[in-house]
Formats: structure tokens, C-alpha cells, sequence
């Protein structure tokens, strides 16, 4: 029976928890046999403290955006081509990243964040470990925190990551470009036709699994009678009390959502999403082939995310609903100018062109389990 290890980090709900999660589900739908398990690092080594760093992380964001914006960008976007050296990392973690190796006895781990990856990748430079590894990147960058030279594979979301790690010596062939994982209860969606509600524009509108984001604001602004919005408010209990006590006709609020079959309804049923550019949300969006608008950024990697999807023309940001009254016009006429939406279809079937066919759970197994 083989063991796999999954090591996100901190236990917050994050991309990289539900990427782990969507891995392993993945995992033993194809091998019953296979035991994951998942383990935070920073709980293992430090218990409760882990509860306070997340806590403090959050505020962090939520109250001084800019600083945090900057220095996540001085820390581990900057000189990308140098390699760096994290010794307050090596000191605080080494020890526990051993303990766990030792105490769970992995055939395989598998890193859905930055951290325990460059954990592993120093551990296994210097000869300590010599478990194999994956890393699963949840955001459609590679800082500069990822182990990258003592990894086996890379499970990369786009082509033009996947020749960043070509460019820092990674053998092509342990590279596949396969998106940003998402649950296998995600139904793969097919070209289809541009609007699947003729009377009434549908759009979702979310700001991730805690609510996060502008979305009370964003709201008080919508009123066409063309546009109807679902709000998936997450766990934000008060969100959801707040948008039902004000019985707009065209605003429905959803509370959290924890089935998949449930959450791929929505996407089947709905013409476009209105997000934050956090990897699973997007990810989630572009596998059902759901055009994406970006209302709102988090500092750090989401500024980030959207600069790549920008490229990939594969998201459209937009910038004016805080600023004019008529950016539901804009909405509306990204649908019916066809040039408009015909470009975008036509980078979205390009994206898609080239992710591997295989499953990002067929390639660990066949690849590295068996």
C-alpha cells in the first residue's frame, strides 16, 4: 500500500487546502488503496501558535495592503533569475520537516505550497531526504520560495510556466502543464454556445470560501434589469443575512457551498463569473470555459495572478464599477460584440490546447506510484 504526503500550508481554507484535497479525493478514486494524508508544517513544529500566525496574516491583508503587496513582491519576486537562500526557514523548519518524513514514512510527498517544497528541496540537496516530490502550484506564478532543483515532477497551470522552469533547467519531461487542479466532480466543459440564458445575462459573483473582497460595495451598484447575479457569500454568515435583507430581485445570495456536484451546477447554469483572481476559483472557471471578470485584487499573489491571466487573455478586468455607474453596459456588451467575445473564446481554446489530456491524479499515479 503507498503513502502519499500532502503539505499545504498554515489551515486556513486556501487554494492550496482545497487543491490537496481535490488531489487526494482524485487519488483514491483511481486506487482505493492509496493512503493521504495531509500535514501543515507550521502546526506540526509549533502546535497553537499556527492559529495565531494565520490570524495575524489575515489582518495583515486585510489592513495594510499595500505593505504586505510590497513586501511579498521584495521577498520572492524579485531577481528571479538568482537563486536565494531562506535560512529563517531552514532554522525554524528543518527539524520538524524531518520529523514528519520520519514519522509518516511517505513514498511520495506532494507540495501544494511554496514552503515545504523549498523545505524538501534543501533537505534533499544536502542528502538528508530522499522522498520524492511534486509540487502543485496553485497560482499561476513560480516565485522564488519553490524548491525547484531537487523536485521530481511540476504540475504547472500554464505553458508559459512551464517554460520558466525549462529556462531554470528543469527536464521537459517532468514537467505537465495541467492547470490548476480541480475536483474530478468538475464536469469538463466543451465549447458551447456564448449565452446559455437568452432573457437574462447570469453571473456569479464571489470573493472565495470566507467571503473575501468587496462584495457589499459591489452590490449597492448593480440594478440592471438585463443582469441577474448570484452572490456565493462562503462561510460570511453576516454577508449572506446583509444581501437577503435587501430583497433585490436580481440579487440571489448563496450561502457556503461544500458540494462539488452543487458548485459545478452553478457553473453549467451560469454565462460568467465576477471574482477575485484567486488559482482555484479561476482555475475552476476556465476548466468549465465560464468567461471571467476580475472586480478586486488581494495584495500579493492574486496582483500577481491577474498580471499572468492578462496575458494568457484569458480574464478581463474590470476596472470601472467603482468609478461609473455604467459598467454592467460594459458587461452587456462584452456578450453581444462578437469580435469581443470571440477573441476572448479564442485564447480561452488556446489555454485549453495545451493542458495535458491526463488528469493531474493519473499523472502522480502512473507516473510516480506505480
Amino acid at each position: 500500500m503507498k503513502k502519499v504526503l500532502f503539505m499545504p500550508f498554515l489551515q486556513i481554507s486556501s487554494g492550496h487546502h482545497q487543491v490537496a484535497d481535490s488531489l487526494m479525493d482524485g487519488l483514491r478514486e483511481l486506487e482505493p488503496t492509496i493512503e493521504c494524508e495531509k500535514v501543515d508544517i507550521l502546526h506540526y513544529g509549533f502546535g497553537k501558535m499556527e492559529t495565531f500566525i494565520s490570524n495575524v496574516y489575515l489582518q495583515w491583508i486585510a489592513h495594510f495592503p499595500q505593505v504586505y503587496s510590497w513586501i511579498y513582491r521584495k521577498l520572492v519576486c524579485e531577481n528571479m533569475k538568482e537563486a536565494k537562500r531562506y535560512r529563517h526557514y531552514e532554522f525554524l523548519f528543518q527539524s520538524a520537516m524531518k520529523e514528519i518524513l520520519q514519522e509518516k514514512k511517505p513514498d511520495l510527498v506532494i507540495c501544494t505550497h511554496a514552503l515545504p517544497s523549498y523545505m524538501l528541496s534543501y533537505l534533499k540537496q544536502r542528502g538528508l531526504v530522499d522522498v520524492p516530490v511534486i509540487n502543485v502550484y496553485t497560482d499561476y506564478f513560480i516565485h522564488r520560495l519553490w524548491g525547484i532543483s531537487e523536485i521530481d515532477y511540476h504540475f504547472v497551470p500554464s505553458h508559459m510556466m512551464k517554460e520558466h522552469l525549462e529556462d531554470k533547467g528543469v527536464r521537459p519531461d517532468r514537467i505537465f502543464v495541467t492547470g490548476i487542479p480541480v475536483h474530478h466532480k468538475f464536469s469538463r466543459a466543451e465549447r458551447g454556445e456564448i449565452l446559455k440564458n437568452k432573457d437574462r445575462l447570469r453571473l456569479m459573483l464571489t470573493g472565495g470560501n470566507l467571503g473575501v473582497g468587496l462584495i457589499d460595495q459591489f452590490v449597492e451598484k448593480v440594478g440592471h434589469d438585463g443582469i441577474e447575479y448570484k452572490v456565493l457569500c462562503g462561510k460570511n454568515d453576516k454577508l449572506y443575512k446583509r444581501l437577503s435583507r435587501l430583497g433585490q430581485s436580481n440579487v440571489q445570495p448563496v450561502s457556503y457551498i461544500s458540494s462539488r456536484e452543487e458548485m459545478n451546477q452553478l457553473y453549467e447554469e451560469c454565462d460568467g463569473i465576477i471574482t477575485k483572481p484567486g488559482g482555484v476559483t479561476v482555475s475552476e472557471s476556465l476548466f468549465k470555459r465560464v468567461p471571467i471578470f476580475v472586480y478586486h485584487t488581494l495584495p500579493g499573489q492574486e496582483e500577481m495572478n491577474l498580471e499572468q491571466l492578462n496575458q494568457l487573455g484569458v480574464a478581463n478586468h474590470l476596472h470601472s464599477w467603482q468609478t461609473s455607474d455604467q459598467f454592467e453596459e460594459e458587461l452587456l456588451r462584452f456578450y453581444n460584440e462578437h469580435d469581443q467575445i470571440n477573441t476572448y473564446h479564442q485564447n480561452l481554446d488556446h489555454y485549453h490546447t495545451q493542458i495535458t489530456p491526463q488528469t493531474p491524479a493519473e499523472l502522480i499515479y502512473f507516473n510516480a506510484l506505480t
